[in-house]
């Protein structure tokens, strides 16, 4: 409570002990930054404000398919913190460097610290992971669990919409099936890597784990955000035959079950 006085008298405002009695009398105050209405408020309106106020929020929105990378650093632009210093403290909270974190849109209170803002991301998200591990596994098993957000960040990045998702999670679990390289753009997408288109050379390059064009199996760990709808994909794949697909000029994916298919797909689509 004597902070608040200290702080409150360090912005030039006149108070005395009687001051500080009467704000014990209103209660306690809220944590962060409070909307206390008008200006013109008087003594008493202000200090009913200071303990009722609504806390003022800032939202960020997390996009399906971003990189956490990313997503920090516009965090970080967004609330004015250090960006550095934002993902450190991610990268001590979350048990893997990427897919974590769920998008959606979260309610920040005004001035909370790079700490705070990791820690609410981190917690809200695991929640989420576990109520959903448990709901369909009845167990919460970490690793077997961000095995299939990996699969779901790969569908979230390679699906041209939520109705194509079970196609594509079908694909990834068909040639995984059969000893297949996913050979997926989708997973050379990762980290700063987001928005850069994959060339060739790009892929001849690159030397991580996550180039599935030369290393067999998922990735180590998820590429990306992935959305409640992806993370069903995975869950629940469409039942297929299929092991490619390539976007038609209709901007969605034709599937086939064999490369001489494929291949006509690719050359329809090159017309």
């Amino acid at each position: 409570m004597r902070p608040i006085v200290a702080q409150l008298r360090q912005d030039g405002i006149d108070l005395c002990d009687l001051d500080l009695w009467l704000i014990r009398a209103f209660g306690l105050p809220k944590y962060g930054t409070i909307d206390i209405g008008s200006a013109n408020a008087t003594r008493l309106d202000f200090y009913y404000g200071l303990i009722n106020g609504k806390a003022a929020f800032d939202n960020i929105t997390l996009i399906p398919g971003e990189t956490t990378a990313i997503a920090l650093d516009q965090i970080a632009a967004q609330l004015k913190l250090d960006a550095d210093k934002l993902r450190e403290v991610y990268e001590k909270t979350a048990p893997f460097a990427e897919g974590v974190l769920i998008p959606d849109t979260y309610q920040i209170i005004k001035g909370s610290s790079e700490e705070q803002v990791a820690n609410l991301l981190v917690e809200r998200s695991i929640k989420l992971h576990k109520a959903r591990a448990i709901e369909r596994f009845g167990i919460y098993d970490e690793t077997e669990w961000f095995r299939i957000v990996t699969i779901a960040s790969i569908v979230q990045k390679e699906a041209a919409s939520v109705a194509e998702m079970p196609l594509v999670a079908s694909v990834i679990y068909n040639r995984l099936d059969k000893n297949m390289r996913l050979q997926m753009d989708g997973t050379l997408n990762y980290g700063y890597f987001s928005h850069q288109r994959v060339t060739p050379q790009r892929i001849k390059a690159d030397e991580s784990d996550f180039n599935t064009y030369k290393k067999e199996g998922l990735p180590p760990y998820p590429i990306a955000m992935a959305s409640l709808e992806a993370i069903g994909a995975a869950l629940n794949p469409a039942k297929t035959k299929y092991l490619y697909f390539v976007r038609g000029s209709d901007g969605e994916h034709d599937f086939s079950e064999t490369f001489r298919e494929h291949r006509r797909y690719i050359r329809e689509g090159a017309k």
